[in-house]
């Protein structure tokens, strides 16, 4: 290896380096604590928009906090983008991040005016600055697979229910039980225990006093037994996440850096032996 290539080879580990230090430093406690604060402070301020009378008094403050707010993030996701490159949208949290800012940035007149007012979400950049909620939405992703099985069992469920609930008590009760639609509604409603007594079950107990016999077991099926499949799986996914070592460096792009740094200077100290013996 020529003099030319030793002195690229050092211009490409210091310009990795830089970018290692650079994401370091984006994602240390001490900066993300600061966005932490700014997406508290934005949510306050994005509330108190809400109210026609707070924005009479302070709305020309309120709008230039709510800039400056956006501006932190901006500077955020610009470093990061600086720092991971290509390997930013490697990870779905800055993809979240990214679109979430990008639609603070849509112009707030014509068309775009519903889109502007989604900015709102930046709210939701809270789950990806906070571990702890982080952790909580990495279990729900990651037991997606097992909640599909659950969401058909209870489509099957559901369906057959609707059909027979239409069948016994449309005729009496058309607006509960007319069509399939009223019924799955109904059923939803008596699933989350919302006046399935007094305002669905007991008036059509009056028209058939069997009702009963229907009513308590689908209950007993759909919210005590289906319904608790759902968080069993859930708890029973952050639990084994739990369990999973936690690794200082766990970010691709931060190991894939690392590795080329490391091998780049492998590889100078071995040209530099040879050379020297």
């Amino acid at each position: 290896m020529g003099e030319k290539d030793l002195l690229k080879l050092l211009e490409i580990s210091s310009s990795d380096s830089r970018r290692v230090k650079l994401a370091q430093w984006v994602e240390s406690k001490r900066v993300q604590t600061f966005v932490i604060a700014v997406i508290i402070l934005n949510a306050i301020i994005l509330g108190l928009e809400t109210d026609a009378t707070i924005m009479a008094s302070f709305g020309a403050l309120l709008l230039a906090i709510d800039k400056l707010c956006l501006g932190v993030f901006l500077i955020e996701i610009g470093v990061k983008l600086f720092a991971y490159r290509l390997q930013f949208w490697r990870s779905g949290w800055n993809i979240f991040d990214f679109l979430v800012i990008g639609v603070a940035l849509v112009p707030g007149g014509g068309a775009w005016s519903v889109l502007r007012s989604l900015r709102v979400l930046r709210v939701l950049r809270l789950l990806t600055a906070v571990p702890s909620l982080k952790k909580v939405i990495s279990a729900f992703v990651h037991s997606i697979p097992g909640l599909s099985s659950v969401i058909a069992v209870m489509a099957i469920f559901f369906y057959t229910a609707a059909v027979l609930s239409t069948r016994l008590f449309g005729e009496t009760h058309p607006d509960w039980f007319g069509s399939m639609g009223a019924s799955l509604f109904t059923l939803f409603q008596i699933m989350t225990l919302e006046s399935w007594s007094m305002g669905i079950v007991r008036p059509v107990m009056e028209a058939h006093p069997w009702a009963w016999a229907y009513f308590v077991p689908f209950i007993i099926l759909a919210t005590f037994t289906i319904l608790n499949l759902f968080i069993g799986i859930i708890v029973s996914t952050m639990q084994e996440l739990a369990l999973t070592p936690d690794f200082t460096h766990t970010d691709p792009e931060m190991i894939e850096l690392l590795e080329r740094i490391d091998g780049d200077l492998r590889s100078l100290r071995a040209q530099l032996d040879k050379k020297g013996n």
